[in-house]
């Protein structure tokens, strides 16, 4: 999810962290990893960016749904997926997108919905993932991915507007009180909790850097990612969630 702030015509992406996380395709597929046995069917993705992530995905998908509220990037999103027939590109909040479909009588639901960064960003939590919920068929998957430890907020949170970070216990009830079943709930990527917290707590940049990401990517990724695979970290810098909607009927609106 970008650096975006308000203006007269909406979301805006102003800052230079997207460029800078884009390099990152080994931290990006670590990130699929584990979601990636739920992705199928009906996908959704919420905050999809320049699509980075969805073109990971989007071949496992019947049916991708990227929806993202930035207008100034909707133009690089919709050419990065210009040419996959089964992607389709919302222009808009997840609350406009439904509205959007209302007068076409039921939606669909999906297979999977995607949070990838984007939680945070929204002051209403609960209320987005009730929302989520209603989206999803019974036994459907929100695979969600936040920022950790909220003694790590820092500058660089601030940078990209992040309303919060998550502690693991407070993830878990926000989950359980919107009356999704956790089925994983892990720490990730331990490695990155002293560069984040130097670099936003003990320098104050107000910047990320590609060149240091790219390095990241390319020296510690590799060997963490297997690492956390087989040891679950005891804490890290993001959470990872698979949870479920439970397979009973039911909405939550």
């Amino acid at each position: 999810m970008p650096d975006r702030s308000t203006t007269d015509h909406g979301p805006h992406y102003a800052g230079s962290d997207l460029e800078a996380l884009r390099v990152l395709l080994r931290y990006q597929r670590w990130i699929l990893q584990k979601y990636r046995p739920y992705i199928g069917g009906r996908v959704l993705e919420v905050g999809a960016g320049t699509g980075s992530l969805a073109l990971q995905y989007a071949d496992a998908a019947r049916r991708a749904v990227l929806v993202e509220p930035a207008p100034n990037l909707i133009p690089v999103l919709r050419d990065r997926v210009a040419g996959l027939d089964n992607v389709e590109v919302f222009e808009g909040t997840l609350e406009s997108w439904r509205a959007s479909k209302a007068s076409e009588g039921p939606t669909e639901p999906f297979d999977a919905v995607l949070m990838i960064n984007v939680l945070e960003h929204i002051s209403d939590d609960a209320g987005i993932l009730k929302l989520v919920y209603d989206l999803l068929r019974p036994g459907g998957a929100l695979l969600l991915f936040v920022p950790a430890c909220p003694w790590l907020y820092g500058s660089l949170d601030a940078l990209v507007h992040h309303h919060r970070r998550y502690d693991k216990d407070g993830l878990r009830d926000l989950l359980t009180r919107t009356s999704f079943q956790i089925e994983a709930l892990d720490y990730f990527d331990i490695a990155g909790v002293l560069p984040w917290w130097f670099t936003g707590k003990v320098l104050g940049k107000d910047a990320f850097s590609s060149g240091l990401a790219n390095i990241y990517d390319r020296v510690v990724v590799p060997p963490m990612s297997r690492i956390e695979a087989f040891v679950p970290p005891p804490i890290g810098k993001n959470l990872t969630s698979i949870a479920i909607r439970p397979a009973r009927t039911g909405s939550l609106s």
